[in-house]
């Protein structure tokens, strides 16, 4: 009996973003990908806009989009060796068994690609980035809140969208406020009726694997780089108007009755990329040394 893959698929995407993900306020390109590329267009300068105008007829301003294609990450698993497949798929919790760790890893990778493609390299104009000012631990400066005010005036500055601010927190840095002060920071990152916390205009979220900064240079370092003794760890902070993912083909690889190891042999690749939409209201807050 070959094995149906619709069913190994659906339960491989199942809750592949969970509620509490950060991908999950992202705006969704998905609709736009095609062949695994995403096509879209960079567009042009917004229009001016006239106040009290007394000149007509008013003039005609030309907008020129720029047509982009851009082609999503792959993502592939390691294989994984399944004695009696079909038993598994007839089984809920033994198919489960078998994709939860799947689905863990690319869920563990896509978002920590999504999360360093959040974050700013360098602090900018468009996109500030915030160093910690709290009391030194283990060589580390502690995160104060007045650090989340300072991000937050940064982003008030640029006029982004109040609404729609995500701060999500590295977990030394949600330790931080606890201790800074335990009632007010305690269930800074519980949900209530289906939302997040909030805190000086941020949806608080949390994420074990933000992305690395170089302490010296306060730049983040390559995805993946090889770790060193000037390594720091960073919280990240977006709009969700400024930031997009898209999901491409999930797809799934069998060799059946494998005679050699006596079992079927399964693997499956994503494709998924997410990224600035126009690298503007990102930013971060970096422990500084």
């Amino acid at each position: 009996m070959a094995l149906l893959k619709e069913v190994w698929l659906d339960q491989l995407m199942k809750n592949f973003y969970p509620q509490t993900s950060f991908l999950n306020f992202a705006v969704d390109f998905s609709a736009f990908v095609e062949y695994d590329k995403l096509n879209m267009a960079e567009v042009g300068v917004d229009p001016e806009v006239l106040i009290n105008n007394t000149t007509y007829p008013i003039s005609v301003q030309g907008r020129t989009d720029t047509p982009i294609s851009i082609e999503l990450d792959l993502y592939e698993t390691v294989n994984t060796l399944v004695r009696e497949p079909e038993a598994v798929e007839l089984s809920y919790d033994k198919l489960e068994s078998v994709i939860y760790g799947h689905r863990q890893s690319l869920q563990a990778k896509a978002g920590m690609k999504a999360a360093h493609a959040f974050t700013p390299t360098k602090d900018t104009r468009d996109t500030p980035i915030i160093v910690t000012t709290g009391d030194v631990n283990d060589g580390f400066k502690r995160l104060v809140p007045e650090n989340i005010l300072k991000l937050k005036r940064r982003f008030d500055e640029l006029d982004i969208n109040p609404e729609n601010r995500n701060l999500v927190l590295h977990p030394a840095h949600l330790e931080d406020l606890i201790l800074y002060d335990l009632k007010a920071f305690k269930d800074l990152t519980e949900w209530k009726d289906g939302n997040p916390s909030r805190f000086a205009g941020f949806n608080i979220l949390q994420f074990t694997k933000t992305p690395v900064f170089n302490s010296d240079t306060m730049q983040k370092k390559a995805f993946e780089a090889v770790a060193d003794n000037k390594d720091t760890y960073c919280s990240f902070a977006f709009c969700s108007d400024e930031v997009m993912k898209a999901d491409g083909d999930v797809k799934m690889y069998i060799k059946e009755h494998d005679p050699e190891q006596r079992a079927t042999i399964i693997g499956f690749d994503k494709r998924f990329i997410a990224m600035p939409i126009r690298n503007k209201g990102i930013g971060a807050i970096v422990t500084g040394k």
